[in-house]
């Protein structure tokens, strides 16, 4: 018996058909991922806000990035920046994505300004600037679920993930395996705090992620809604 052989072939089998597990064992995983959660149902929409675009910005029917800037938007360069590198520079490529970006009437010309620092020459087409009253500012962030008030000067460090359908998407449970483990209370996720670099590069862009592959099985047929992260849920989640 030649074993040289038989070892030669055993080992090309191993080569051939480990792959092929590790890839089977993906499959499932690919496609019965868990969805990213609901946090809130009723997001207002753009009404009674202005923008140098010539169509209308409104959420609906777009996947979004919120944010609030503020009446001196010079002071959240970083949160900009943040925002267009770690963001908007990832998914610009995906459908029916966009970045809105509230701001109070008035700052059109810092925002100028703010845009020329951020652009770098960069095509910005899906990144949208709009101007209201201070009342409408606020009228939409209350109608986002945070945990943090927006400051006097109309501003967030936070961001908030819209859906098509004006719902607002994060986690209804954020705990990490070692607090799993040790039965911590439940909390959630409701925005991304963009001075926070490894939140918006881990958790941020993860989200995304499940939230564009959730609207691209919904194209094909291939979405099951019972998967919610939901119900895995032990605790009683506050709304």
């Amino acid at each position: 018996m030649d074993y040289k052989k038989i070892s030669r072939y055993v080992v090309l089998g191993i080569l051939f058909f480990l792959p092929v597990t590790f890839l089977l064992f993906l499959y499932p995983a690919t496609h019965n991922y868990t969805p990213l959660d609901i946090v809130n149902e009723s997001v207002s929409d753009l009404e009674n806000f202005n923008s140098n675009s010539e169509e209308k910005i409104v959420l609906r029917d777009y996947i979004t990035v919120l944010g609030f800037l503020g009446n001196t938007p010079k002071n959240k360069t970083t949160t900009a920046l943040n925002l267009k590198e770690l963001v908007y520079d990832k998914f610009k490529g995906f459908k029916r994505f966009q970045i809105v970006i509230l701001m109070p009437k008035g700052t059109e010309e810092a925002v100028k300004q703010l845009k020329s620092e951020i652009s770098s020459y960069e095509d910005l087409r899906f990144w949208h600037f709009v101007f209201g009253e201070p009342s409408d500012v606020k009228r939409i962030y209350f109608s986002l679920k945070s945990e943090s008030d927006l400051a006097s000067d109309l501003s967030s460090e936070y961001v908030f993930v819209v859906d098509k359908d004006l719902k607002q998407r994060g986690r209804l449970d954020d705990r990490t395996d070692r607090e799993l483990e040790k039965n911590k209370a439940t909390y959630g996720l409701n925005a991304y705090n963009c001075i926070e670099v490894a939140e918006i590069k881990n958790k941020m862009s993860d989200d995304l992620r499940i939230l564009f592959t959730e609207y691209r099985q919904k194209r094909k047929g291939e979405f099951n809604s019972d998967t919610r992260r939901a119900d895995d849920l032990t605790g009683e989640v506050k709304n």
